[in-house]
């Protein structure tokens, strides 16, 4: 199964936090499992930091590869996707995670009440 790491379930692993369900958990780890971590949520990271709204420090595309973690890159098809989604949810960075998995048959790795009602994607529940 390809995995697409929400940014906050990225970071919870990143820090060792123990927000990380123990389902989740055991995908990430799982070898037969690969996981990417989307453009959007470096991009995402980068912006959260700067502004002091979160506690990185660091490259967060080096931490992808650290972790062992593959990169996915923000394509055009990702774009027009996350545009043209009947979905009320506006967070642009929550759109394109939701597009990508939508356009690569990933299953998204989240916490997030909004995008769990959003019935396009696989979704695996991160807590």
């Amino acid at each position: 199964m390809d995995l697409l790491l929400d940014t906050h379930v990225f970071l919870w692993w990143d820090m060792l936090a123990p927000d990380l369900g123990p389902s989740a958990r055991a995908a990430i780890t799982n070898p037969t499992n690969r996981v990417f971590v989307s453009a959007a949520s470096t991009w995402e990271i980068a912006i959260k930091s700067r502004k002091g709204k979160l506690g990185f420090s660091g490259s967060p595309t080096r931490a992808i590869s650290q972790n062992g973690f593959s990169e996915l890159a923000i394509l055009p098809i990702h774009g027009e996707i996350a545009g043209a989604l009947i979905w009320d949810h506006t967070d642009p960075f929550d759109r394109v995670l939701v597009a990508q998995a939508q356009a690569q048959s990933m299953t998204l790795v989240h916490a997030d009440s909004i995008i769990r009602d959003y019935a396009g994607i696989a979704q695996l529940w991160a807590r």
